[in-house]
């Protein structure tokens, strides 16, 4: 599948993780090949990188949520198979760093994991009820996992003894 992917990186602390264009072609590839969907070649995708006050503002204005998040997605108004534009995506990079920090995780593995997560969501992904969280986490994990990065929803081994 060839995917047209435009990244507006407005943030600059999110030049820091390396290649990120490849990492998004990673994780854009890896959601795709865990569901059934068969999309128009050349299907657009936009992602954009942003801070925690942009992607509030965004969060305010189309949820009503005047608060940052991780990530946000709006996908497009047509059906999936026949979509030029599939939808947008936004990552908050202060955000994202902190709950790497706080769940130990690398931030290059958690921002792959919110890109897997959002891009689901413009496939028509929801988590809404426990069945379609369920669905869409075992498709996020099974995603990361083909790139070698450990499932984001189990909790980490501890160590005897603690």
């Amino acid at each position: 599948m060839n995917l047209s992917v435009e990244t507006s990186v407005e943030c600059d602390s999110w030049r820091s993780i390396a290649n990120l264009d490849a990492l998004i072609g990673q994780c854009l590839a890896a959601a795709l090949a865990e569901t059934d969907e068969r999309l128009r070649e050349g299907a657009e995708v936009s992602l954009l990188f942003c801070d925690d006050a942009r992607i509030r503002a965004l969060n305010a204005q189309f949820r009503g949520m005047d608060k940052p998040t991780n990530v946000l997605s709006f996908p497009g108004p047509e059906p999936l198979e026949t979509a030029h534009v599939l939808g947008d995506i936004a990552i908050a990079y202060e955000t994202v760093a902190r709950e790497a920090v706080e769940q130990g995780k690398a931030l290059p593995d958690h921002l792959c994991h919110l890109i897997v997560h959002g891009f689901l969501h413009l496939l028509g992904y929801d988590h809404e009820t426990d069945e379609e969280a369920e669905a869409m986490e075992a498709d996020e994990a099974r995603a990361l996992q083909s790139m070698g990065i450990a499932d984001p929803y189990r909790e980490p081994p501890t160590p005897e003894g603690h």
